[in-house]
């Protein structure tokens, strides 16, 4: 049998997806494909470290869904709390949830495209957007920020149509997204500020402001926001007192230096697609001026609407004197396509996007080949031991706990790393303590709950014994082996504050 080379076949995929009879088709089933890939490469990669942190407290807030919590709004934990309601817990559909994220922004990022692009340039811009780690990688991790990657493309998207077309629908969608945006991280005000600045820097600003459209986008958004509003104001503004204690206050140096390493940060991060276009197209300095600022109106728009959400948040930062960091850009990626390939003086040839589309093809390819050794090395490295034992230490939980009761674990408290790791694997599905709104006391009392600590760690042990000062403290290790290969070993502290009537 003739094998096809590699170029051949990234040529056959080329021409299904520039097909405008199948094209949305071969999309939809490249990305399925994509995120299936990537979750698969994680559950083996990152088979010895566990879940992250992030990802167990997502979890830990979706078994006590709110309205808002200490750190964020509450938008990742309902959708960690919806999607495991249909699928049985386990890392494999953990991660396939967060890879879900990023393939429905790109999803966004093509259907809008179709404003700008052709069929050509359509698909060389989401090859290339695959080939930015935040779309891969950093995606992997399923937080608030993983969370923003399609409520920002989406609102976006419905922003951009609601100006040009003034549609009611679009108008609607654009407020429920931006207001989706806000429930998924506060970071996303720089988005909603970027996207009316750019409104009222186009020459159109008048004809969109004195139609239906903003107001209705303002009032969906309002309406969908209200809820969390309400919370807001009775719980003191808790989430913006908790940012401006982890991130706020810093000296003017230290956040000038950070905001500078937020976009050298995040332009390298984006750097790939540039060069590629830049080696494709060669454009002059006049071309250059194109892409960057556009002077027809409706590319203009696009690009302010891409160009302030990215640089709104340095500025705010220095002003402010808050830290950021370059991850938190990645929501803000959708337009890069647009932004790179809407000019005319930019052409692609047929040959460029096969390329581009077997450079996508090939890396999570590679990478999942080398996946099993990368999870080698990072267990002989060590992984976090919250993270990579906690299953294992879920087990001896349970078990200590069943010899002091019959009743079901309800909660668990003490190293909030330890605790949201064990909450996430015992079979009980119990609640976490740490920063979580305190339950109530009766409540507490009658479930009683296991207190649990890194052995070394004395002031925790020490707050964990004066929930019980008459029982014992029991102290276990762990160590995890992996393909039979022993773990760094990990001593911790279990206190079992048994129910009481």
């Amino acid at each position: 049998m003739r094998l096809i080379s590699p170029i051949t076949a990234a040529g056959r995929y080329r021409a299904v997806l520039t097909d405008p009879a199948g094209a949305g088709r071969a999309v939809l089933l490249s990305l399925v494909l994509y995120t299936i890939l990537w979750a698969v490469y994680a559950t083996i990669a990152k088979g010895s470290q566990g879940l992250h942190y992030d990802m167990t407290e997502v979890l830990a807030w979706s078994r006590d869904l709110q309205f808002g919590y200490l750190k964020h709004p509450p938008l990742a934990a309902a959708i960690a709390w919806l999607w495991f309601s249909v699928l049985p817990l386990g890392e494999f559909q953990f991660y396939l949830l967060a890879m879900t994220m990023p393939s429905i922004a790109l999803w966004f990022s093509w259907q809008l495209s179709a404003d700008y692009l052709d069929l050509e340039k359509r698909v060389i811009g989401l090859a290339l957007l695959m080939l930015v780690p935040f779309f891969h990688f950093h995606a992997l991790k399923f937080n608030v920020n993983t969370v923003l990657m399609p409520l920002w493309a989406a609102t976006t998207y419905w922003f951009l149509r609601s100006y040009e077309t003034r549609s009611k629908i679009y108008a609607a969608l654009a407020g429920i997204g931006a207001a989706g945006c806000m429930l998924g991280k506060y970071w996303s005000i720089f988005l909603l500020v970027g996207l009316v600045l750019a409104a009222l820097i186009d020459r159109r600003r008048l004809q969109y402001f004195f139609s239906a459209a903003p107001w209705i986008t303002v009032a969906a958004g309002a309406v969908v926001l209200a809820p969390h509003i309400v919370w807001l104001v009775q719980n003191d503004f808790a989430p913006f007192g908790y940012a401006m204690y982890i991130h706020g206050a810093k000296p003017f140096g230290a956040t000038a230096i950070a905001a500078l390493g937020y976009f050298a940060g995040s332009i390298g991060y984006a750097a790939l697609p540039v060069i590629i276009v830049l080696a494709i197209a060669r454009p002059s300095r006049a071309a250059l001026a194109d892409i960057v600022w556009p002077q027809d109106d409706k590319r203009r728009l696009a690009a302010a609407a891409f160009w302030l959400p990215f640089v709104l948040p340095g500025i705010g930062a220095v002003v402010s004197g808050t830290e950021i960091t370059s991850l938190w850009s990645m929501p803000a990626w959708t337009l890069l396509p647009v932004l790179l390939l809407s000019s005319p003086a930019v052409t692609i040839r047929a040959i460029d996007t096969s390329r581009v589309l077997m450079a996508a093809v090939v890396v999570p390819v590679i990478m999942l080949i080398a996946a099993p050794a990368i999870a080698v090395m990072v267990h002989r490295s060590g992984p976090r031991p919250g993270a990579a034992q906690g299953q294992l230490l879920a087990a001896q939980v349970e078990r200590v706990w069943t010899q002091a009761t019959q009743q079901p674990l309800r909660f668990v408290g003490g190293d909030a790393d330890i605790a949201y790791s064990v909450a996430a694997y015992a079979y009980d599905r119990p609640l976490a303590l740490p920063g979580m709104p305190a339950p109530d006391a009766t409540l507490l009392r009658h479930s009683g709950m296991v207190l649990l600590c890194f052995a070394e760690d004395v002031s925790c042990v020490s707050l964990a014994r004066a929930h019980n000062p008459d029982g014992g403290v029991m102290t276990t290790e762990i160590w995890r082996h992996y393909w039979g290969m022993p773990g760094k070993p990990q001593r911790y502290n279990i206190v079992i504050v048994p129910p009481r009537q």
